[in-house]
């Protein structure tokens, strides 16, 4: 609002300030308050319809907080509810009379008639609480945002944490009754006898893995845990690039590890059969360039989507994810891997527990966004110490920095490759050189067992067993027997005649 005034010849104009409005009352309902308690005390069933809705802090007015605090208790000890013994439960803590006394939590009673609607107040109690919350969290970081000695890195890294608590603390679904699940467990039977395959979940183009898992669920958590150099992230890439171009699955894959040009490179080297060197050197032989030029192209529009951000937290990830899931119809989720991940702006007493954080909130996005999530986790030192073949092989104890993970995924495989401690042969003589074993050592919703494949060290790729056998080896080659020079059909009547075969320090022939 402007006002003009005028002091001899010059007009002065007078703006209002409008200050921040930091006089309002937060969000309550006293009233609905009262009537709750009022309704605990009447009916001895009530506080079950409320107990994981309410709790002491969800009441704004502190008498109300105490007095539900008591009922709380009581439930809690099995114990009836009503005005008398709430009113002796209060005596027994010392706060009957900063709770109003003895009168106060019988007119309680009196203000309300039955039960009857007490869920519904419950509900928008919870939301004021919510609300109040909110308010409190964006004051503090208001005002921590103007103090010029907190470094804003680490205020962004808080507010991500603490606005995730709020939010999985609040995070409630409702009861289902049984009739809408049964039909779509019948729809998911029904899809499966549908397919050649009899897969109910997502193909990871591995035979032998496939037929244990039957496919990856949605809603599980997949955990892929090995020492370090056993391949896990080659085994991923390789699945990722047979689920993206095999079968049109969109894949999502959070790399903390390696930057996406890095997991690119290994795309390639895996898809156009090239050393891992050589991309890196340039040095490319003719055969190699042409074999680049012509696969690479396989990977351009497949729906692989790869995010770098290193030392991702619990709440960017959630973030991305449902992100990806909504805009990029992503089915399957890759994360690599588990303990390079952080539970930023929470605190915690040990390492142990933010680990068992970040793994309980993986299995949390899975449910939320049904598709499978496959995490990457490491092992500790506990295989290095144990003898022979079945000695190194991992153990669900092996798992790093928490006992959490193994509780809260749905599968656990471990990768071992035998050849990589000096291990060439099994009891039976046969060759372990190649070999690498997908062990499914936990299997919420099916059997446990082991997968054999092929692990190709010199292109960073896992393939199954029977597509090694007929001929993975096989590299294409461009032929030179057709090549005249300059036109003169008397190097291609040359060529034809084997005068290139017999000639000294060529290069050897592709087969």
């Amino acid at each position: 609002m402007e006002k003009q005034k005028r002091k001899g010849n010059i007009k002065v104009v007078e703006k209002t300030v409008v200050a921040p409005d930091m006089g309002k009352l937060p969000p309550q309902a006293r009233e609905l308050e009262e009537a709750v308690l009022g309704a605990l005390m009447l009916e001895k069933d009530a506080y079950s319809v409320i107990s994981d809705i309410l709790k002491p802090e969800s009441f704004y007015d502190p008498i109300h907080q105490l007095i539900f605090g008591a009922i709380q208790g009581l439930a809690m000890q099995q114990k009836p509810v009503d005005v008398l013994t709430v009113v002796e439960e209060l005596k027994r803590r010392g706060e009957l009379e900063t709770a109003g006394g003895a009168v106060y939590v019988a007119e309680l009673s009196e203000k309300v008639a039955s039960a009857a609607h007490i869920e519904y107040h419950a509900r928008i109690i919870a939301q004021k609480y919510l609300a109040r919350e909110l308010i409190t969290f964006s004051s503090e970081i208001t005002h921590q945002a103007f103090d010029e000695t907190i470094d804003v890195d680490d205020l962004m890294q808080e507010t991500e944490g603490r606005l995730f608590e709020i939010s999985q603390r609040n995070v409630k679904k409702d009861v289902i009754q049984i009739n809408p699940v049964i039909r779509e467990a019948m729809q998911n039977i029904e899809a499966a006898a549908n397919r050649k395959d009899g897969m109910s979940g997502l193909p990871t183009g591995f035979k032998e893995l496939d037929k244990l898992t039957s496919g990856w669920q949605n809603s599980d958590l997949v955990i892929i845990a090995a020492r370090p150099a056993m391949g896990k992230t080659a085994f991923v890439l390789s699945m990722a690039k047979n689920m993206a171009l095999d079968y049109e699955v969109p894949v999502g894959v959070f790399s903390l590890e390696m930057s996406n040009v890095q997991l690119v490179n290994r795309l390639i080297v895996n898809v156009c059969q090239i050393k891992g060197e050589s991309i890196k050197s340039g040095r490319l032989s003719d055969d190699e360039w042409v074999r680049l030029d012509k696969n690479h192209k396989l990977l351009y529009n497949a729906p692989i989507y790869i995010d770098d951000t290193p030392s991702l937290s619990v709440f960017e990830l959630r973030t991305k994810a449902r992100r990806l899931v909504r805009e990029s119809h992503v089915k399957i989720l890759i994360i690599d891997y588990l303990q390079l991940m952080n539970a930023s702006g929470m605190s915690f007493g040990s390492r142990e527990q933010e680990v068992s954080t970040i793994s309980r909130s993986l299995k949390g996005l899975a449910k939320e966004l049904n598709i499978p999530i496959i995490a990457l986790s490491q092992l500790n030192r506990g295989v290095e110490t144990r003898q022979g073949n079945e000695g190194k092989r991992p153990q669900l104890a092996d798992l790093r920095e928490s006992g959490a993970i193994e509780q809260d995924a749905d599968i656990v495989c471990f990768i071992h490759r035998p050849e990589y401690y000096r291990i060439t042969e099994d009891e039976q003589g046969n060759s372990l050189i190649g070999v690498a074993e997908i062990i499914v050592a936990k299997h919420r919703n099916g059997p446990t067992g082991l997968a054999k494949m092929r692990f190709d060290s010199e292109y960073a790729r896992f393939q199954n067993m029977d597509d090694f056998v007929v001929g993975q080896r096989y590299v294409e080659r461009p032929s030179k027997m057709n090549k005249a020079t300059n036109g003169d059909p008397s190097s291609s009547a040359d060529a034809l005649s084997g005068g290139d075969f017999t000639t000294p320090n060529k290069e050897p022939l592709p087969f």
